[in-house]
């Protein structure tokens, strides 16, 4: 029988070998040939429509192919996916808009502080690995909740467990459908609010069809997309530098040069003036609200009166210049305050040069102690929140056996290491760009893809000739992050079909992580609050179809909260991490590792981390603050702990899980003898159960 089972396995991953072959020299075809209908007139704006809507279909394609009402595939994929598939499946679940997107951005514009989330990241699988997936894939459920409910009992872990899977994805999923709204406006020129829903389509279809089984195979057909689009441009703009096509190896010969050009910068004295008004308009900015009714009232009355005194002057150009001055003044005291609130924050634009190498940047001793205290404390997050997240550890049940769960988990951290070890080089290589060949061109010369990204979304790129002088200075350039890795085909001087395919890369690596962290709260709610503990005489196919009509609902909810543009992707992706890692990790690592954890105690210090995180970024984080105690974003922080920044709240609700647990299992009765029998069982792989 095993043997049948084995050949079976073996015939399967062949024919999966040969279909993503096919696959994979199709879409080659398809860029080339693209490419060529470009060179022959194909119009920038056909490209757009093209690449989105064959992405769009190809993921509906294997939808429809892959569609089941069978609990198991829908869940769990059939529990037949080989260790290399997976592993990319895994990769690509993971490549979302923030690595694909924000990953180089961040390293861009934080230079060595960027690493935390490199590091942070691939040492969770170590975690992963060592900790949660083999014994998770031995467990043999479909959800984690799944594993809370059986290991602690009852009902009470398992709802906390759901709220919490819920909460943590669903911070995901709008970073998300918010990069697949930045893509998608990108690609076809809509509006971001249209943009999202378009995009939204090509996640439904997929996951609404197949669950699992639909999302496995289009997620290893979304690797290759996004792995390809990284590659080209980075590999060509390496070449364009430095004549060498393997970027991870060169780019510190060009790290080099950007921190010689970094110290020109910092001597500069035009930028040491642009920098000067910016804290001048941020320090008058904080003067007018302190009492900005009053600075409302008497910006508004001396505009009037030099308007008064311009036409009785009677000079043309005083009048006009006196009336464009009162026309742009905020109308009323609100948009007064969100302009000012603006200039306070471009504060931030006259601070000093951070150089991309330097370890801890700050001003002091005590700033540089703050750095690396806050860069370990991200580390932290992003490593336990990794081991923790439930749409990763999800994947791994879909492993034949505990074996192929681990090496499945090796295959995994290859796949992102491709793109993690490029990211920085990227980084290096833009800047260089915008260091040697941006600072210092004429405002009339800028380049084509600087005036394309303006109009884009200005928050993403804008310049302005702050000092008036027509030479763009490198304190005058306000670049987001999230627009690095799709303009770096125009940067490189590429064709736009290549823009295109970038843009189709970051439309995969959202898509793909948008469709297992949806189907993740579907199940959730479907499989384990309906069937689990409202009807668990629910029959399959009303239980598949459940999971059907929530995602489609959770899919539109995330939306309408994307389209409100809330947070920057990094942060909202960090949060998520935080959540998980103070809600799940301290739980699931007892549950497994020590049979003496009790239901009552996993309970208490699942809603204790979260809280105490959940509460923290209410205190520190701009948006939520605004949301729940109406204190407007521009407000300073002054609630910090430690000096933590909120990105990193999870590194006070971890230790916080874990000591509630450990003191309230200690003073509760132990568990009963099938639960002990139960972790000997997942955690000793030829142990038979009772």
């Amino acid at each position: 029988m095993m043997s049948s089972v084995a050949q079976s396995n073996k015939a399967f991953k062949a024919q999966l070998k040969k279909v993503y072959g096919f696959y994979t020299g199709g879409f080659a075809i398809f860029v080339i040939a693209l490419a060529i209908l470009e060179q022959m007139g194909l119009p920038r704006v056909m490209i757009g429509y093209v690449f989105l809507i064959a992405t769009v279909l190809l993921y509906a394609g294997i939808g429809i192919i892959s569609r089941t009402n069978v609990a198991d595939e829908y869940y769990v994929a059939g529990r037949r996916v080989p260790a290399v598939f997976n592993g990319m499946a895994v990769g690509a679940d993971w490549m979302s808009a923030a690595s694909f997107i924000g990953m180089a951005g961040t390293l861009y514009l934080a230079g060595f502080g960027g690493l935390a989330f490199v590091m942070g990241w691939t040492g969770g699988y170590v975690l992963v690995a060592l900790l949660l997936a083999p014994f998770l894939r031995k467990f043999g459920q479909f959800t984690i909740p799944d594993f809370l409910g059986a290991r602690f009992g009852g009902h009470v872990p398992r709802f906390v467990g759901i709220v919490i899977a819920v909460l943590c994805s669903f911070t995901y999923v709008v970073a998300q459908i918010y990069g697949v709204g930045i893509i998608t406006t990108r690609l076809t020129g809509v509006q971001f609010e249209i943009g999202i829903f378009l995009g939204l389509a090509g996640i439904l279809v997929c996951s609404f069809l197949g669950g699992m089984k639909a999302v496995t195979w289009t997620q290893v057909a979304q690797y290759i997309i996004l792995i390809i689009a990284y590659m080209i441009p980075v590999v060509w703009l390496s070449v364009k530098q430095t004549g060498f096509p393997i970027p991870q190896l060169i780019y510190g010969q060009q790290l080099t040069k950007v921190t010689q050009l970094e110290e020109k910068l910092i001597a500069d004295p035009k930028e040491q003036e642009v920098k000067k008004i910016f804290l001048d308009r941020a320090a008058a900015a904080t003067e007018k609200l302190k009492d900005p009714a009053k600075s409302f009232a008497e910006g508004k009355a001396a505009l009037e009166a030099a308007v008064a005194t311009a036409r009785s002057g009677g000079d043309a150009a005083a009048i006009k210049k006196a009336e464009d001055a009162l026309a742009a003044y905020p109308k009323d005291q609100a948009a007064a305050e969100a302009a000012w609130g603006k200039d306070r924050a471009g504060g931030a634009r006259g601070a000093p040069l951070s150089r991309h190498a330097e370890a801890f940047p700050g001003k002091d001793d005590n700033a540089r102690a703050v750095a690396r205290k806050n860069f370990l404390a991200l580390v932290f997050c992003l490593m336990v929140g990794t081991a923790a997240l439930p749409h990763i550890l999800m994947r791994y049940y879909t492993t034949p056996s505990v074996r192929e769960a681990r090496n499945s988990v090796a295959w995994s951290l290859f796949f992102i290491l491709l793109l993690y070890l490029t990211a920085p080089a990227l980084a290096v290589l833009v800047k260089y760009v915008v260091y040697n060949d941006l600072v210092g061109t004429a405002f009339a010369e800028l380049p084509r893809w600087v005036q394309s990204w303006t109009r884009v979304d200005p928050g993403l790129l804008s310049i302005a000739d702050v000092n008036g002088d027509g030479v763009v200075q490198r304190a005058e350039i306000a670049i987001g992050g999230d627009i690095v890795v799709l303009a770096t085909p125009e940067i490189a001087g590429l064709p736009y079909v290549i823009s295109g395919l970038v843009a189709a890369g970051g439309l995969a690596a959202a898509l793909s992580t948008a469709d297992g962290l949806l189907l993740t709260i579907a199940n959730a709610l479907s499989h384990d609050l309906y069937y689990k503990m409202i009807d668990p005489n629910a029959p399959t196919a009303r239980r598949v179809l459940m999971s059907k009509m929530l995602l489609l609902v959770v899919a539109v909810l995330a939306a309408l909260v994307a389209s409100q543009k809330p947070a920057d992707i990094l942060f909202l992706v960090s949060a998520a991490f935080s959540f998980a890692a103070a809600g799940f990790f301290p739980a699931l690592v007892m549950g497994i590792f020590w049979k003496r954890t009790t239901g009552i105690a996993a309970t208490l210090g699942m809603i204790a981390g979260f809280g105490v995180t959940f509460y923290y970024m209410i205190l520190n984080q701009p948006w939520l603050r605004e949301i729940f105690l109406d204190i407007p974003r521009s407000a300073p922080i002054t609630n910090l702990w430690w000096d933590i920044q909120p990105i990193s709240a999870g590194l006070f609700g971890v230790p916080l899980g874990f000591i509630v647990i450990i003191l309230v299992s200690l003073v509760t009765p132990a568990p009963d003898k099938k639960t002990q029998e139960l972790v000997e069982h997942v955690r000793y792989p030829n142990l038979k159960p009772a």
